[in-house]
């Protein structure tokens, strides 16, 4: 009889529990209909329901700056010479500060840096350590161009060796490439919002010819090449920058060449131009292109460290300038402005201990009798 009573009560507490069970199920299946019905109502066609989206405005700007030639000749190798291999941060200690201000810098790689199992060697077929990009990044530099005379000073293996190097050290470069598909893939960085492409090329490679079939290997400069290379940069960045490896060594003043050639690319699209080659200073000038930019172009940079000497080749500098990039009504405009020259200047004692200075001090120092105010009226007069 116990065990009757006690079957009934479980049964009676059963029923309940499924009772509740099926009264919360109904009343969420309630709740839900009414949202959905709600949400069904809200998105109806007719509905009264008005959603104002507004295009956001932005802006942003970054610090641009380039440096010229990294020339490694032996003098300077050998003082980079340690027990364990080499190093050249030391050099640029006293730069190092200026070369850091910049978002983004640039550099021209001359000589490749294909490593010591090629044989370190200097002029007239340079090939330098690995470790001159361990220093210039430990500096600031953030891109290197290669695209110049030197480049196929130690033929295809000297650029793949170097770019294994770049490729190991997260370091971007353009100019010298290892197949067809790295030669065709744009480098576009995106520098605090701003999407840069960087394009080099050179006037040729010193008479070495670019193995037959392997015309990736290296850029050399040919403006319907080119035109179309920046066009197919502008539909994908913001600014365009150019490399090219130009003019007359030695020479502190661009060629009717030059000049041609800077018109024609920035009307083509380039937004900036970083010439190298001459080994010593060339001007900075602002060309307004025929679809209303103001481009920059600097026509040479220098020798940023080098084991040049004398009649200026001992002299370089660091442009920088800041890209601001406004979104106005849906509306993209790019500018360049805040353009400044720091000229630099390399010293020695007795070929050791080189070192690259900013000329202002070098010149208060008495290391060196062309002072600030001559280079910068050399470099920026171009601009009044």
């Amino acid at each position: 009889m116990l065990s009757k009573k006690h079957n009934l009560v479980l049964f009676m507490i059963i029923l309940i529990l499924l009772l509740l069970i099926s009264v919360l199920g109904y009343m969420q299946y309630q709740q839900w209909k009414n949202s959905f019905s709600n949400q069904l109502h809200s998105s109806l066609p007719n509905s009264t329901r008005k959603a104002n989206i507004e295009s956001k405005d932005f802006q942003t700007s970054a610090i641009i700056g380039g440096i010229g030639d990294i020339l490694i000749h032996d003098w300077l190798y050998e003082d980079a010479k340690t027990t364990i291999g080499y190093n050249f941060k030391p050099m640029f200690q006293p730069v190092k500060s200026l070369m850091q201000n910049p978002d983004f810098l640039i550099a021209n790689q001359e000589s490749i840096p294909g490593g010591e199992k090629l044989g370190i060697s200097s002029y007239p077929t340079f090939n330098s350590p690995y470790e001159i990009i361990d220093a210039i990044m430990d500096a600031g530099v953030d891109f290197v161009s290669t695209a110049n005379n030197h480049a196929l000073d130690k033929g295809e293996t000297g650029i793949l060796s170097s770019i294994s190097y770049y490729e190991k050290k997260d370091l971007p470069y353009v100019g010298t490439f290892k197949d067809k598909k790295d030669q065709h893939t744009l480098r576009i960085v995106n520098v605090n919002g701003i999407k840069v492409a960087i394009l080099a090329y050179t006037y040729g490679t010193n008479g070495i010819p670019v193995p037959k079939g392997k015309e990736y290997l290296v850029n050399v400069i040919d403006s319907d090449k080119i035109l179309n290379e920046i066009k197919r940069a502008r539909s994908q960045a913001d600014l365009v920058i150019l490399n090219l490896h130009w003019g007359i060594e030695y020479m502190r003043t661009p060629t009717k060449e030059q000049k041609a050639l800077a018109k024609l690319l920035t009307d083509g699209g380039a937004d900036v131009i970083l010439g190298h080659h001459p080994h010593v200073l060339q001007p900075i000038e602002r060309l307004h292109t025929s679809d209303g930019r103001n481009a920059l172009v600097i026509y040479s940079l220098g020798n940023f460290i080098s084991g040049q000497m004398w009649d200026y080749k001992d002299i370089g500098g660091m442009i920088d300038f800041q890209v601001t990039k406004n979104i106005i009504n849906n509306e993209k405009n790019v500018e360049i402005n805040n353009i400044h020259f720091h000229p630099t200047y390399v010293t020695n004692q007795k070929f050791h201990n080189y070192r690259v200075h900013p000329l202002k001090n070098a010149y208060e120092k008495g290391l060196i009798d062309h002072s600030y105010s001559e280079m910068m009226e050399h470099m920026m007069n171009g601009l009044k």
